[in-house]
């Protein structure tokens, strides 16, 4: 049933006429009749029937006023739940997330999040390739994802996609390399290093992929692992050399790693918040977005 015409006739039998209803509706005394015989049209019966020059309800009219009380009451209560979330961060918001971006971002995220008292966050780490990006958004709140600077758009006709971090790709050697001193290495300079590259369409691969049609270095790839701190391992321990995420690589000493530029070249990835197209017009949404974008400005500043 209409809840408009439901509320009409819960005013007729509160206020006992058309007229008087129609001035409490705002409305024209036509109109008040018009929703009156509408709504008895829905329900296949008389709730109402005339009563000298005006009209009065059935019996089955006072019973359905009776449930349209309880109805009418159970909306006004959601609106008003409704309300608060309208108003103030809060609630659940589902995160899929890349391994490395959780590793760099959600030990702060969590602390700013904690901050919010009616707001919670269920994380999933997810290892993730561009391709993947959509569907996921259809079972998460926000996805981390990321792709490479030079790698197609996200559709943004049915996503709205949030910049988070233009993040370089520097290259990881151990501390001893060859090259460790250098404050930049060219890419020539590497042509018989061997490399530790991940699976085929993640965006480190790609990136080294488009280095080598830019450049013709052609990297020799000798393993392929997704996990980064396999990789920082691998590379200390002098098994390869790997391009790596700049603010996610270990380099603090002790850890055998040092990170140099690529010499003559721009390599990043990009890290973006992907969600359904009005998702962040929830303050819940929002909020986390937010707090995910001053996480990032504090670890890159």
């Amino acid at each position: 049933m209409d809840l408009g015409r439901l509320r009409t006739l819960r005013e007729f039998a509160d206020r006992g006429s058309v007229t008087a209803a129609a001035q409490a509706l705002h409305c024209t005394p036509s109109a008040i009749s018009q929703q009156l015989r509408a709504l008895q049209t829905e329900v296949g019966i008389a709730l109402t029937e005339p009563a000298g020059r005006g009209l009065r309800l059935t019996d089955a009219g006072r019973a359905l006023v009776a449930r349209a009380d309880d109805v009418l009451a159970a909306m006004d209560r959601a609106e008003a739940e409704l309300d608060t979330y309208r108003k103030a961060p809060r609630g659940r918001v589902r995160i899929a997330i890349f391994q490395s971006a959780g590793l760099m971002l959600l030990p702060g995220l969590l602390r700013r999040v904690d901050q919010h008292e009616n707001l919670e966050v269920d994380v999933r780490d997810v290892d993730m390739v561009p391709p993947q990006v959509p569907g996921l958004v259809a079972d998460y709140d926000v996805v981390v994802a990321h792709r490479d600077e030079h790698a197609a758009e996200f559709d943004t006709e049915r996503l709205d996609v949030v910049p988070l971090l233009r993040e370089p790709l520097d290259v990881a050697l151990p501390v001893g390399h060859r090259l460790a001193r250098n404050r930049r290495v060219g890419l020539a300079d590497l042509a018989d290093e061997r490399w530790i590259s991940v699976d085929h369409g993640f965006p480190v691969d790609d990136v080294l992929r488009s280095l080598t049609v830019r450049t013709g270095v052609r990297p020799q790839i000798v393993q392929r692992i997704n996990d980064f701190r396999i990789t920082e391992r691998l590379v200390a321990a002098g098994h390869g050399i790997a391009l790596m995420p700049r603010y996610t690589m270990d380099t603090r000493r002790g850890s055998g790693l040092v990170g140099r530029p690529l010499a003559g070249i721009r390599v990043a990835r990009l890290v973006e918040v992907v969600c359904r197209t009005g998702a962040a017009n929830r303050p819940a949404v929002a909020t986390v977005i937010d707090e995910m974008r001053a996480e990032v400005a504090a670890l890159t500043t």
